[in-house]
Protein backbone atom coordinates (compact mmCIF):
# COMPACT_ATOMS: atom_id res chain seq x y z
CA UNK A 1 0.00 0.00 0.00
CA UNK A 2 1.17 3.11 -0.57
CA UNK A 3 0.48 6.79 0.67
CA UNK A 4 0.59 9.89 -0.41
CA UNK A 5 -1.15 13.45 -0.21
CA UNK A 6 -1.93 15.97 -3.33
CA UNK A 7 -3.00 19.68 -2.76
CA UNK A 8 -4.68 22.34 -5.00
CA UNK A 9 -3.24 25.26 -3.62
CA UNK A 10 -6.19 26.53 -1.57
CA UNK A 11 -6.12 30.00 -0.42
CA UNK A 12 -9.61 30.08 1.03
CA UNK A 13 -10.00 33.06 3.84
CA UNK A 14 -9.49 30.58 6.88
CA UNK A 15 -12.92 30.55 8.77
CA UNK A 16 -11.73 29.78 12.01
CA UNK A 17 -8.70 32.60 11.67
CA UNK A 18 -10.08 34.94 9.72
CA UNK A 19 -7.17 35.36 7.76
CA UNK A 20 -5.71 34.33 4.20
CA UNK A 21 -2.56 33.13 2.86
CA UNK A 22 -1.08 34.92 -0.16
CA UNK A 23 -0.22 32.76 -3.40
CA UNK A 24 3.94 33.56 -2.97
CA UNK A 25 3.19 31.94 0.64
CA UNK A 26 1.29 29.11 -0.30
CA UNK A 27 3.97 28.37 -3.19
CA UNK A 28 6.25 28.55 -0.55
CA UNK A 29 4.79 26.15 1.72
CA UNK A 30 3.28 22.93 -0.56
CA UNK A 31 7.28 23.13 -1.21
CA UNK A 32 8.28 22.68 2.69
CA UNK A 33 5.34 19.85 2.78
CA UNK A 34 6.84 18.26 -0.35
CA UNK A 35 10.08 17.91 1.44
CA UNK A 36 8.65 17.12 4.86
CA UNK A 37 6.62 13.66 3.09
CA UNK A 38 9.77 12.89 1.09
CA UNK A 39 11.73 13.01 4.55
CA UNK A 40 8.91 10.70 6.41
CA UNK A 41 8.58 8.25 3.67
CA UNK A 42 5.28 8.93 2.08
CA UNK A 43 5.30 7.48 -1.72
CA UNK A 44 3.32 10.30 -3.67
CA UNK A 45 3.20 14.13 -3.36
CA UNK A 46 0.40 15.79 -5.74
CA UNK A 47 -0.35 19.30 -7.37
CA UNK A 48 -3.48 19.86 -8.71
CA UNK A 49 -5.12 22.58 -11.18
CA UNK A 50 -7.43 25.24 -10.72
CA UNK A 51 -8.30 28.23 -12.67
CA UNK A 52 -9.71 30.48 -9.90
CA UNK A 53 -9.16 33.01 -7.16
CA UNK A 54 -9.36 30.96 -4.22
CA UNK A 55 -6.29 28.36 -5.20
CA UNK A 56 -2.57 29.48 -5.93
CA UNK A 57 -1.72 26.42 -8.14
CA UNK A 58 -2.52 27.28 -12.05
CA UNK A 59 0.33 25.43 -13.37
CA UNK A 60 0.86 22.39 -11.58
CA UNK A 61 3.89 21.11 -13.88
CA UNK A 62 5.96 24.54 -12.77
CA UNK A 63 5.07 23.58 -8.52
CA UNK A 64 6.11 20.20 -9.56
CA UNK A 65 9.71 20.55 -11.34
CA UNK A 66 10.19 22.45 -7.98
CA UNK A 67 9.18 19.70 -6.17
CA UNK A 68 10.96 17.43 -8.19
CA UNK A 69 14.46 19.08 -7.04
CA UNK A 70 14.14 19.48 -3.87
CA UNK A 71 12.62 16.09 -2.87
CA UNK A 72 14.95 12.48 -3.44
CA UNK A 73 12.50 9.67 -3.52
CA UNK A 74 8.85 10.23 -3.51
CA UNK A 75 6.76 10.45 -6.82
CA UNK A 76 5.76 13.56 -7.88
CA UNK A 77 2.61 13.69 -10.19
CA UNK A 78 -0.57 15.98 -11.34
CA UNK A 79 -3.78 15.81 -9.06
CA UNK A 80 -5.08 15.71 -12.00
CA UNK A 81 -4.05 17.69 -15.23
CA UNK A 82 -7.18 18.93 -16.63
CA UNK A 83 -6.40 17.22 -20.29
CA UNK A 84 -9.55 18.78 -22.03
CA UNK A 85 -8.40 22.24 -22.46
CA UNK A 86 -4.42 21.44 -22.89
CA UNK A 87 -2.33 20.93 -25.76
CA UNK A 88 -1.05 16.73 -24.99
CA UNK A 89 1.83 17.61 -26.66
CA UNK A 90 3.41 20.76 -24.38
CA UNK A 91 1.67 18.38 -21.38
CA UNK A 92 4.10 15.22 -22.08
CA UNK A 93 6.97 17.73 -22.76
CA UNK A 94 6.47 19.23 -19.36
CA UNK A 95 5.86 16.00 -17.42
CA UNK A 96 8.71 14.46 -19.45
CA UNK A 97 10.81 17.34 -18.37
CA UNK A 98 9.59 17.02 -14.76
CA UNK A 99 11.10 12.79 -14.98
CA UNK A 100 14.10 13.68 -15.84
CA UNK A 101 14.58 16.44 -12.93
CA UNK A 102 13.41 13.47 -10.76
CA UNK A 103 15.33 10.91 -12.26
CA UNK A 104 11.76 9.01 -13.19
CA UNK A 105 9.70 9.99 -10.45
CA UNK A 106 7.30 11.72 -12.06
CA UNK A 107 3.73 10.85 -13.15
CA UNK A 108 0.76 12.25 -15.02
CA UNK A 109 -3.24 11.99 -13.91
CA UNK A 110 -5.19 13.19 -16.47
CA UNK A 111 -8.85 14.43 -16.19
CA UNK A 112 -11.55 16.46 -17.02
CA UNK A 113 -11.29 18.40 -13.47
CA UNK A 114 -14.23 19.68 -11.04
CA UNK A 115 -14.52 23.08 -12.48
CA UNK A 116 -15.13 24.63 -15.48
CA UNK A 117 -13.22 27.76 -15.61
CA UNK A 118 -10.50 26.53 -18.22
CA UNK A 119 -12.67 26.27 -20.72
CA UNK A 120 -13.64 29.37 -21.33
CA UNK A 121 -9.86 30.57 -20.69
CA UNK A 122 -8.15 28.37 -23.05
CA UNK A 123 -11.15 28.82 -25.87
CA UNK A 124 -12.77 25.35 -25.09
CA UNK A 125 -16.29 24.71 -25.62
CA UNK A 126 -18.33 23.05 -23.00
CA UNK A 127 -20.48 20.97 -26.09
CA UNK A 128 -17.40 19.53 -26.77
CA UNK A 129 -16.69 17.99 -22.74
CA UNK A 130 -16.78 14.46 -23.99
CA UNK A 131 -15.25 14.80 -27.38
CA UNK A 132 -12.27 16.67 -26.12
CA UNK A 133 -11.11 14.72 -23.42
CA UNK A 134 -11.53 11.36 -25.85
CA UNK A 135 -9.28 12.98 -28.29
CA UNK A 136 -6.63 14.41 -26.36
CA UNK A 137 -6.10 11.29 -24.25
CA UNK A 138 -5.77 9.57 -27.42
CA UNK A 139 -2.96 12.07 -28.46
CA UNK A 140 -0.93 11.76 -25.45
CA UNK A 141 -1.30 7.81 -25.13
CA UNK A 142 0.40 7.47 -28.54
CA UNK A 143 3.11 10.29 -27.30
CA UNK A 144 3.71 8.55 -24.49
CA UNK A 145 4.00 5.24 -26.45
CA UNK A 146 6.52 6.23 -28.97
CA UNK A 147 8.75 9.52 -30.12
CA UNK A 148 7.46 9.97 -33.37
CA UNK A 149 3.71 10.19 -33.73
CA UNK A 150 1.57 10.71 -36.87
CA UNK A 151 -2.05 11.77 -35.83
CA UNK A 152 -4.96 13.68 -37.02
CA UNK A 153 -8.02 15.01 -34.73
CA UNK A 154 -10.74 17.76 -34.55
CA UNK A 155 -8.85 20.28 -32.06
CA UNK A 156 -5.41 20.84 -32.62
CA UNK A 157 -3.47 20.67 -36.10
CA UNK A 158 -2.40 17.34 -37.51
CA UNK A 159 0.90 15.36 -36.53
CA UNK A 160 2.87 13.82 -39.40
CA UNK A 161 5.83 12.28 -38.05
CA UNK A 162 6.47 14.51 -35.49
CA UNK A 163 9.43 13.90 -33.17
CA UNK A 164 8.23 15.02 -29.53
CA UNK A 165 11.06 15.60 -27.10
CA UNK A 166 12.57 15.32 -24.41
CA UNK A 167 11.55 11.67 -23.65
CA UNK A 168 11.59 10.76 -19.87
CA UNK A 169 13.62 8.81 -18.01
CA UNK A 170 15.10 5.82 -18.46
CA UNK A 171 13.11 3.44 -16.38
CA UNK A 172 15.49 0.20 -14.31
CA UNK A 173 13.06 -2.28 -16.47
CA UNK A 174 13.80 -0.89 -19.55
CA UNK A 175 9.88 0.51 -20.18
CA UNK A 176 9.63 3.67 -21.79
CA UNK A 177 6.75 6.83 -21.41
CA UNK A 178 5.48 8.48 -18.33
CA UNK A 179 3.69 6.41 -15.69
CA UNK A 180 0.15 8.00 -16.86
CA UNK A 181 -2.73 7.42 -14.59
CA UNK A 182 -6.68 8.06 -15.39
CA UNK A 183 -8.99 10.25 -12.79
CA UNK A 184 -12.58 9.87 -12.12
CA UNK A 185 -14.97 10.65 -9.47
CA UNK A 186 -16.89 8.06 -9.57
CA UNK A 187 -18.30 7.37 -13.34
CA UNK A 188 -18.64 3.65 -14.69
CA UNK A 189 -17.94 5.12 -18.38
CA UNK A 190 -14.46 6.51 -16.55
CA UNK A 191 -13.37 3.30 -15.19
CA UNK A 192 -14.27 1.18 -17.95
CA UNK A 193 -12.12 3.53 -20.40
CA UNK A 194 -9.16 3.13 -17.45
CA UNK A 195 -9.86 -0.07 -17.63
CA UNK A 196 -9.76 -0.79 -21.72
CA UNK A 197 -7.01 1.23 -21.90
CA UNK A 198 -4.65 -0.34 -19.15
CA UNK A 199 -3.85 2.75 -17.29
CA UNK A 200 -4.10 2.76 -13.38
CA UNK A 201 -7.15 4.95 -12.40
CA UNK A 202 -7.48 7.59 -9.20
CA UNK A 203 -10.91 7.54 -8.00
CA UNK A 204 -11.65 10.73 -5.85
CA UNK A 205 -13.47 10.08 -2.88
CA UNK A 206 -15.34 13.24 -1.46
CA UNK A 207 -18.23 11.88 0.57
CA UNK A 208 -20.11 9.11 1.25
CA UNK A 209 -19.81 5.67 2.17
CA UNK A 210 -15.92 3.89 2.16
CA UNK A 211 -17.87 1.10 0.17
CA UNK A 212 -19.49 3.76 -2.36
CA UNK A 213 -16.80 2.84 -4.58
CA UNK A 214 -16.93 -1.04 -4.75
CA UNK A 215 -18.22 -1.92 -7.80
CA UNK A 216 -16.39 0.75 -9.44
CA UNK A 217 -13.45 -0.98 -8.75
CA UNK A 218 -14.91 -4.39 -8.90
CA UNK A 219 -15.89 -3.44 -13.43
CA UNK A 220 -12.22 -2.38 -13.33
CA UNK A 221 -10.61 -5.02 -12.27
CA UNK A 222 -13.06 -6.90 -14.65
CA UNK A 223 -13.09 -4.84 -17.25
CA UNK A 224 -9.18 -4.67 -17.58
CA UNK A 225 -9.02 -8.38 -17.32
CA UNK A 226 -11.61 -8.83 -20.56
CA UNK A 227 -9.56 -6.63 -22.56
CA UNK A 228 -6.04 -8.72 -21.60
CA UNK A 229 -4.49 -6.47 -18.58
CA UNK A 230 -5.69 -8.90 -15.87
CA UNK A 231 -1.58 -9.62 -15.25
CA UNK A 232 -0.71 -5.91 -15.96
CA UNK A 233 -0.39 -5.12 -12.65
CA UNK A 234 -2.74 -2.42 -12.92
CA UNK A 235 -3.20 0.28 -9.78
CA UNK A 236 -6.39 1.57 -8.39
CA UNK A 237 -5.54 4.39 -6.30
CA UNK A 238 -8.12 6.24 -3.75
CA UNK A 239 -8.00 10.90 -3.44
CA UNK A 240 -9.88 11.84 -0.05
CA UNK A 241 -9.84 14.89 2.38
CA UNK A 242 -7.98 13.93 5.68
CA UNK A 243 -6.31 15.39 8.53
CA UNK A 244 -4.29 13.23 11.07
CA UNK A 245 -3.41 14.62 14.50
CA UNK A 246 -2.43 13.05 18.18
CA UNK A 247 -4.76 13.57 21.00
CA UNK A 248 -4.25 16.42 23.15
CA UNK A 249 -3.52 14.10 26.02
CA UNK A 250 -2.19 11.44 24.06
CA UNK A 251 0.60 9.60 26.09
CA UNK A 252 4.13 8.63 24.41
CA UNK A 253 3.51 4.91 24.26
CA UNK A 254 3.75 3.25 20.86
CA UNK A 255 0.33 2.91 18.23
CA UNK A 256 -2.34 0.01 19.05
CA UNK A 257 -4.52 -0.47 16.62
CA UNK A 258 -7.76 -0.11 18.31
CA UNK A 259 -6.99 2.75 20.60
CA UNK A 260 -9.93 4.66 21.80
CA UNK A 261 -11.53 7.58 19.58
CA UNK A 262 -9.69 10.78 19.50
CA UNK A 263 -11.54 14.34 19.00
CA UNK A 264 -8.69 16.98 18.77
CA UNK A 265 -8.33 15.97 14.43
CA UNK A 266 -12.09 15.71 13.66
CA UNK A 267 -12.98 19.09 16.11
CA UNK A 268 -9.87 20.81 14.25
CA UNK A 269 -10.66 20.05 10.89
CA UNK A 270 -14.58 20.49 11.04
CA UNK A 271 -14.98 24.10 10.52
CA UNK A 272 -12.43 24.21 7.37
CA UNK A 273 -14.71 21.25 6.11
CA UNK A 274 -17.89 22.86 6.53
CA UNK A 275 -16.39 26.11 4.62
CA UNK A 276 -15.65 23.76 1.58
CA UNK A 277 -18.89 21.94 1.48
CA UNK A 278 -21.23 24.89 1.65
CA UNK A 279 -19.47 27.09 -1.05
CA UNK A 280 -20.00 23.68 -3.08
CA UNK A 281 -23.26 23.39 -2.02
CA UNK A 282 -24.03 26.34 -3.19
CA UNK A 283 -22.62 26.55 -6.52
CA UNK A 284 -23.56 23.26 -7.84
CA UNK A 285 -26.82 23.08 -6.09
CA UNK A 286 -25.95 20.20 -3.82
CA UNK A 287 -28.23 19.96 0.06
CA UNK A 288 -25.99 21.80 2.25
CA UNK A 289 -24.25 19.81 4.82
CA UNK A 290 -25.15 20.15 8.53
CA UNK A 291 -23.44 19.10 11.80
CA UNK A 292 -24.95 15.40 11.62
CA UNK A 293 -23.28 14.91 7.58
CA UNK A 294 -20.13 15.89 9.31
CA UNK A 295 -20.42 13.00 11.84
CA UNK A 296 -21.05 10.64 9.57
CA UNK A 297 -18.79 11.56 7.08
CA UNK A 298 -16.22 11.46 9.77
CA UNK A 299 -17.22 8.02 11.66
CA UNK A 300 -15.65 4.96 11.03
CA UNK A 301 -17.47 3.85 7.90
CA UNK A 302 -16.86 7.68 6.04
CA UNK A 303 -15.55 8.95 3.30
CA UNK A 304 -13.20 11.15 6.05
CA UNK A 305 -10.07 10.44 7.04
CA UNK A 306 -10.14 12.85 9.97
CA UNK A 307 -8.53 11.01 13.44
CA UNK A 308 -5.56 10.06 15.13
CA UNK A 309 -3.12 8.10 13.65
CA UNK A 310 -4.90 4.72 14.54
CA UNK A 311 -8.27 5.74 13.66
CA UNK A 312 -7.03 6.70 10.36
CA UNK A 313 -4.39 3.45 10.04
CA UNK A 314 -7.46 1.64 10.71
CA UNK A 315 -10.10 3.29 8.37
CA UNK A 316 -6.97 2.53 5.16
CA UNK A 317 -6.95 -1.15 6.13
CA UNK A 318 -11.00 -1.36 6.27
CA UNK A 319 -11.32 0.08 2.81
CA UNK A 320 -8.58 -1.91 1.08
CA UNK A 321 -10.82 -4.45 2.76
CA UNK A 322 -13.78 -3.28 0.15
CA UNK A 323 -11.38 -2.09 -2.88
CA UNK A 324 -8.31 -3.78 -2.34
CA UNK A 325 -6.73 -0.48 -3.73
CA UNK A 326 -2.92 0.16 -4.34
CA UNK A 327 -2.47 3.74 -3.05
CA UNK A 328 -4.30 6.34 -0.29
CA UNK A 329 -3.66 9.82 -1.02
CA UNK A 330 -5.16 12.85 1.54
CA UNK A 331 -5.70 16.27 0.87
CA UNK A 332 -4.78 18.16 3.86
CA UNK A 333 -5.04 21.69 2.99
CA UNK A 334 -8.48 21.67 2.76
CA UNK A 335 -9.90 24.88 2.52
CA UNK A 336 -6.44 26.39 4.09
CA UNK A 337 -6.13 24.54 6.90
CA UNK A 338 -3.34 25.84 8.79
CA UNK A 339 0.58 24.90 7.63
CA UNK A 340 0.96 23.77 11.24
CA UNK A 341 -1.81 21.51 11.20
CA UNK A 342 -0.62 20.21 7.70
CA UNK A 343 2.77 19.30 8.51
CA UNK A 344 1.96 17.73 11.45
CA UNK A 345 -0.43 15.28 9.39
CA UNK A 346 2.20 14.89 6.93
CA UNK A 347 4.50 13.84 9.49
CA UNK A 348 2.64 11.48 11.26
CA UNK A 349 1.16 9.57 8.60
CA UNK A 350 4.87 8.48 7.39
CA UNK A 351 6.10 8.21 11.03
CA UNK A 352 2.88 6.13 12.31
CA UNK A 353 0.03 5.34 10.04
CA UNK A 354 1.79 4.23 6.95
CA UNK A 355 3.91 1.65 9.79
CA UNK A 356 0.42 0.66 11.17
CA UNK A 357 -0.98 0.04 7.42
CA UNK A 358 2.17 -1.78 6.49
CA UNK A 359 1.78 -4.03 9.65
CA UNK A 360 -1.54 -5.07 8.57
CA UNK A 361 -1.26 -5.01 4.50
CA UNK A 362 2.92 -5.36 4.01
CA UNK A 363 5.19 -3.04 2.37
CA UNK A 364 5.73 -2.10 -1.42
CA UNK A 365 8.63 -3.55 -3.04
CA UNK A 366 9.92 -0.47 -4.08
CA UNK A 367 9.57 2.92 -3.77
Amino acid sequence: MELGIFTFGDIHRDPVHGTTVSPAQNTLDILERARLADEVGLHYFGVGEHHRPDYSVASPATVLAAVAAQTRRIKVGSAVTVLSTEDPVRVFQQFATIDLISQGRAELTAGRGSFIESYALFGARLEDYDALYEEKLDLLLKINAGERVTWNGRFRPALDDAEILPRPFPAPDGRSGLDIWIATGGTPQSTVRAATLGRNVMYALLGGSLRNFERHTALYRRTAAGHGFGDAGLKIGVSAPGLVLRDGSAGSGPAVLGQAAASRAKDAFRPYWTDSMRRLAAERGFPTPSGVTYNMESAPGGALFVGNPEQVAEKIIRMHGHLQHDRQIFQLDFSSVPQKLVLESIELLGTEVLPLVRQELGSVATR
